[in-house]
């Protein structure tokens, strides 16, 4: 009731102004423009003065349609408020403040495009004074990402301007703008050079999509250049940019100038390489036919690969470019050198087969390059240059030599040629380290044999009572002859190795010495005059412990010491045999003295017998104390007898 009293007293007040003609002046201000991404709320603000205060004033929001009426949506009062119904903004705005403040706000949620319209906020007083202000909202969307499509097709320099590419933006709202960039500045319209094709589509949406074609006249620069559009659209605020990934095109123009060359092996080229030759113009027209020719032979391509080259793929390569559209053509050319090393040829027949003394061999090999020659046997070098020459020749210079000819500036490029020598002599047999040895009995001896020569010699084995022995092993290698003998000890051996060739002989000898294993007892018999103390050969009887005596092999010495060394001894037992005979004739030797009676009474002194018998000796000598010769009765074995 109170309200309802106050509203009347209010109207009652405007009525009353109007009486007495009293007006009072309204003042709003309002932003030009609000603006907001679509789906967003928008705030519009109204400010106002009055001179007659802010109490008791009318406050009403319009917005003009797309046809220019102003349409009412909302209406407020001391006494209420009230929005209109059935309008696009009936469920959607709020409006905050009464009036009191000065200030009323009005708020449009989930803003749509079709709301990019003219809102005003009308004032009016409690006397006939009115203000209103005006405000555009702006709404705004950010357009789906770019997009740049380049024509596939090649351009050729005469044709005239064509398509290049094109550029689209969709979605975007208000309308975006599409500018073109070749490597980074913009390209500008010029009549019959560049032209850009604009076209903008309305969606159902209400969004806008844009659509760029750039037409441009190509030249051969163009062939590298990138182009790209630059996007710029409006948002709340401001401006914002975007670009397209980069393109480039395809420009066809003709060669102007051929180049051919090696491409594969770098360097130097020998026979036996695998050889690349490219051919390459310009220009990049494909209607363009590339040949290569070489001493009138043609190949259709501009790659030429030649397998295992030799000597005769050397000379001129022309490789020819012709433009089918203009028939016209132009070559260029490139010189290819392959170097080459024939084999190496030695001048000596093979094998070469030398008496002993000097010999003279020569390698050569022709070839594009210096080279250097080295011979070479068993690994080693052996002498340098082409030449070899073997100075005082001997078994040991027989074998393969190898004759090696290289080009030094080219890796790998050799050749070898191969020369046997056969160094002709009489056998030589390389001398064991042992000829004299001792063996036990029964044991069984290898006999080796190492002998050389050329003609490769013949070796046989012999004892020294005439038998012939077969050996166990016999290799025949270049020159050389290894003979083997396997001899089971029986007795005393003496083994030759003989070796034979049409120039000569040669021997060696072997002694082997039968031993028994025999012990060294000290047994003594003793008698009233005389003490004689034996060694058995054969058997011990006595307790003492049997000491084996290992084989001896001994080292035989020099022929020449050894013929000194029995001169010597020969003449010694000469000497003494006159010796002993002298005395024997003059009796101061075995008591003689004159002619002595056999039948004189010896009983008084001791008779001692000596028989000394021999293995090989036909009769046994038994002397008397006084160097008589005993009757045969007293010969028998091998014994020792001490008689009184």
């Amino acid at each position: 009731m109170a309200a309802r009293n106050t509203a009347f007293l209010l109207v009652g007040l405007l009525a009353l102004f109007r009486t007495w003609g009293v007006t009072a002046d309204v003042e709003v201000n309002m932003e030009d423009r609000v603006e907001v991404f679509r789906g967003e709320t928008a705030s519009i603000t109204c400010m106002f003065t009055s001179s007659e205060g802010v109490g008791g004033i009318m406050i009403q929001w319009f917005y003009v349609t797309k046809t220019g009426e102003k349409q009412k949506i909302f209406y407020q009062d001391p006494t209420g408020t009230v929005v209109d119904e059935g309008t696009p903004f009936t469920d959607r705005i709020s409006v905050n403040g009464t009036g009191a403040t000065g200030e009323i706000v009005m708020t449009i949620s989930d803003v749509q495009l079709e709301d990019e319209l003219e809102f005003i906020c009308l004032i009016k007083g409690l006397t006939e004074g009115t203000g209103e202000g005006r405000t555009k909202l702006k709404v705004f969307v950010t357009p789906d990402f770019p997009t740049i499509e380049s024509v596939q097709t090649g351009f050729s320099l005469n044709e005239g301007p064509s398509k290049i590419g094109t550029c689209e933006v969709k979605n975007g709202f208000p309308r975006p703008n599409i500018t073109w960039y070749r490597n980074k500045a913009p390209l500008r319209v010029a009549q019959d050079v560049v032209k850009v094709v604009l076209s903008t589509t309305v969606e159902s949406s209400g969004l806008f999509s844009v659509t760029s074609e750039l037409i441009m006249k190509v030249m051969k620069e163009d062939k590298d250049d990138l182009f790209y559009c630059e996007i710029n659209y409006f948002v709340p605020g401001g401006l914002r940019m975007t670009e397209t990934p980069n393109i480039n095109i395809t420009v066809y123009y003709p060669s102007t100038a051929v180049r051919v060359w090696v491409e594969s092996p770098k360097g130097h080229i020998k026979e036996g390489d695998s050889v690349e030759l490219q051919c390459r113009g310009d220009g990049n027209k494909p209607s363009s036919i590339f040949t290569i020719s070489h001493k009138g032979v043609e190949y259709a391509t501009n790659v030429l690969v030649l397998d295992n080259v030799t000597r005769r793929n050397s000379g001129d390569y022309e490789c020819t470019s012709m433009d089918m559209d203009t028939y016209e053509d132009i070559s260029g050319n490139t010189t290819v050198f392959v170097h080459y090393l024939d084999p190496a040829v030695v001048t000596a027949e093979d094998p070469v087969v030398m008496a002993q003394g000097e010999m003279t061999a020569t390698c050569n090999a022709l070839s594009s390059l210096d080279t250097q020659i080295v011979w070479m046997k068993d690994g080693e070098v052996v002498s340098t240059g082409n030449s070899l020459i073997l100075k005082d020749a001997t078994f040991d210079s027989a074998g393969e030599y190898l004759c090696v000819v290289t080009a030094l500036e080219i890796e790998g490029m050799e050749t070898s040629a191969t020369l046997d020598v056969e160094v002709q002599g009489q056998p030589e047999i390389m001398k064991p380290d042992y000829t004299e040895m001792e063996e036990s009995f029964g044991s069984t001896v290898d006999l080796n044999c190492n002998a050389r020569g050329f003609p490769t010699p013949s070796v046989t084995w012999t004892t020294s009572d005439g038998k012939t022995l077969s050996s166990t092993s016999h290799r025949k290698t270049r020159g050389h002859v290894h003979s083997q003998v396997s001899i089971k000890v029986t007795s005393d051996i003496t083994a030759f190795c003989n070796a034979s060739n049409d120039f000569g002989t040669d021997a060696v000898t072997f002694n082997i010495a039968a031993t028994i294993n025999t012990t060294t007892p000290a047994t003594t018999s003793t008698s009233t005059t005389t003490t004689t103390t034996t060694t058995a050969t054969a058997t011990n009887t006595s307790d003492t412990a049997q000491t084996p005596i290992p084989p001896k092999k001994i080292t035989k010495e020099g022929n020449g010491v050894i013929i000194a060394v029995i001169i010597i001894c020969i003449l010694l037992l000469a000497i003494l045999g006159s010796v002993l005979y002298f005395l024997y004739k003059k009796g101061k030797i075995c008591g003689r003295s004159g002619k002595q009676d056999l039948t004189k009474d010896n009983s008084g002194k001791d008779n001692i017998v000596v028989e000394m018998k021999g293995d090989n000796t036909e009769e046994a000598v038994l002397l008397g104390v006084n160097g008589e010769k005993q009757p045969p009765s007293h010969q028998g074995g091998a014994y020792l007898d001490v008689q009184k």
